[in-house]
């Protein structure tokens, strides 16, 4: 008990202690504070002072600066305005003096006007003296060469006219002459050149046949009793059997040679057999055309493989084989057609075109004639609509098209067709043609040319190859005969159809004859 109250004393003694020494340390504490606070406020008035003096310094100094920048600016500013004023005196004075010497040129100006006025009066007196000494001295010149001036104007401008178309025609015939050499060398080169390279031969052919017999009684066997055989013949094949005093012989004539062709055959084989009556010639041509229409694919055939085309309709290979049996002046169509093929083809690999196309155009342009005894129209048309029928190549329609000049070439391919063509018809040997076709083309050639103002003669030469035509030297001068030619070669080729080319050859000679007496 006693220990607690011990300890409970002590404690609180401890407490009274600890409480005392407290407020001991916070009494020297504030002490010190306010020993601080008094010595930052005597801090604070020192510094405040020193900010004031130094203020008031700066503030001096500031004024005296200000007030010599001042004076400064203003010594410049008098300055600058002194300049100015010297400048805008020394202008003045240029101003003045320009103006003095612009009064001096404007005076000078003046008295000109008043002299240029004074001339102008005095030329336009003498102008009205010349322009009426002109229309004296025109009057003059009109009375003394019986011109008028309109009259004289038009001579003037006939001279000139003449002298320019001179020259235009000298021109003209420079280029032209100039062009053709070039042209033709090139052409020359190629065309030869494929025509060597293409070698075939040539066979004339006619629109008629002829059968050997073994003798003449054998003419009585094939007219039979009362002409039936010869009536089922003719009737069955569609031709004319001509049966005459040639010897051992018969003559079959038709225009078709497809069934030409069917009745030789037909005819042959009856000879060879033996048995000629109605019954069995019936048989017989029934066989032969089967056996005609076989070669005629075979043909067709053999055409599109020596030239290489493929890719044709079957129909236009039928087609090709009926031309084995189409002549064209004796000429053998499909042989000509295989023959235009390889020369298109040749000419335009030596021009760098499609040889191919070239060559399908070739074989294809005479198609037409294939359907000529069963189609009304050209050769030409009939092909075109064969070909668009099986949708043939445009480019090759076109060739087809324009071969014999119906309508104007658009294409490379187009003009190598028509040039082969005329070069495989051309070929010595190719075509025939009968004496009175021929002689007629003489006299439509002389015809054309005679119709001419100017001809005096021509002459159709070298089987209407050539034309030479004398001209009337007083009515045709030099430059005149270059535009005659060329309107009678128009005229030629509108008017006429002919194989290869017609040179037309103007002839022009001056003649003076005087007697000595």
């Amino acid at each position: 008990m006693d220990k607690i109250i011990i300890a409970a004393i002590t404690g609180v003694v401890c407490i009274i202690i600890g409480i005392f020494l407290g407020f001991l340390i916070r009494k020297i504490a504030a002490k010190k504070a306010e020993e601080t606070i008094r010595n930052a406020d005597t801090e604070a008035k020192r510094i405040i002072d020193e900010a004031l003096k130094t203020g008031e310094t700066k503030k001096k100094e500031m004024l005296i600066e200000a007030k010599e920048e001042i004076l400064r600016n203003k010594k410049e500013a008098e300055l600058e305005a002194k300049e100015r004023r010297a400048e805008i005196a020394r202008l003045e004075k240029r101003a003045q003096q320009k103006e003095e010497t612009l009064d001096k040129k404007i005076e000078s100006c003046e008295k000109k006007e008043e002299n240029f006025n004074q001339k102008f009066k005095e030329y336009e007196g003498k102008i009205a003296e010349v322009e009426e000494v002109k229309a004296q001295q025109i009057a003059k010149l009109e009375e003394i060469s019986g011109f008028t001036a309109e009259t004289a104007k038009e001579y003037l401008l006939s001279q000139i006219e003449s002298e320019v178309r001179h020259e235009a025609a000298m021109k003209i015939a420079e280029i032209e002459q100039q062009t053709k050499e070039e042209a033709e060398e090139k052409a020359r080169n190629i065309i030869s050149l494929a025509i060597q390279r293409c070698a075939s031969d040539q066979v004339s052919e006619t629109t008629v046949s002829a059968v050997d017999l073994p003798n003449d009684e054998m003419k009585g066997r094939i007219i039979g009793r009362e002409g039936r055989n010869i009536r089922a013949i003719e009737t069955l094949t569609g031709v004319d059997l001509i049966i005459d005093d040639t010897p051992e012989a018969i003559t079959v004539s038709c225009f078709d040679p497809v069934r030409r062709e069917i009745a030789r055959l037909s005819l042959e084989r009856l000879i060879a057999d033996g048995r000629i009556h109605p019954a069995h010639i019936e048989e017989m041509v029934e066989k032969c055309r089967r056996e005609v229409e076989t070669i005629i694919k075979q043909s067709g055939e053999q055409a599109t493989f020596e030239t290489g085309i493929h890719g044709l309709n079957p129909e236009l290979i039928k087609l090709l084989g009926r031309l084995r049996y189409r002549t064209s002046y004796g000429q053998n169509v499909l042989i000509h057609s295989i023959e235009v093929s390889h020369i298109a083809g040749m000419m335009a690999e030596e021009l760098g075109v499609d040889p191919m196309l070239a060559k399908r155009a070739g074989l294809l342009h005479d198609i037409g004639k294939a359907m000529t005894h069963d189609v009304e129209g050209s050769h030409v048309q009939i092909g075109v609509d064969i070909c668009k029928k099986y949708h043939e190549n445009k480019d090759v329609i076109h060739a087809i098209e324009a071969h014999h000049g119906d309508v104007e070439p658009q294409t490379v391919v187009a003009m190598l067709v028509q040039a082969a063509d005329a070069v495989s018809a051309a070929r010595p040997g190719a075509r025939r043609e009968n004496l009175e076709s021929y002689i007629k083309r003489l006299q439509k050639l002389e015809e054309i040319a005679t119709d001419f103002d100017g001809v005096d003669k021509c002459y159709a030469i070298q089987a209407g190859r050539e034309i030479r035509i004398m001209v009337k030297p007083e009515e045709v001068n030099e430059d005149q005969m270059v535009f005659l030619a060329r309107d009678i070669v128009k005229r030629i080729e509108s008017e006429m159809e002919y194989p290869g080319q017609i040179k037309v050859n103007l002839i022009r000679e001056s003649r003076r004859v005087e007697y000595a007496k």
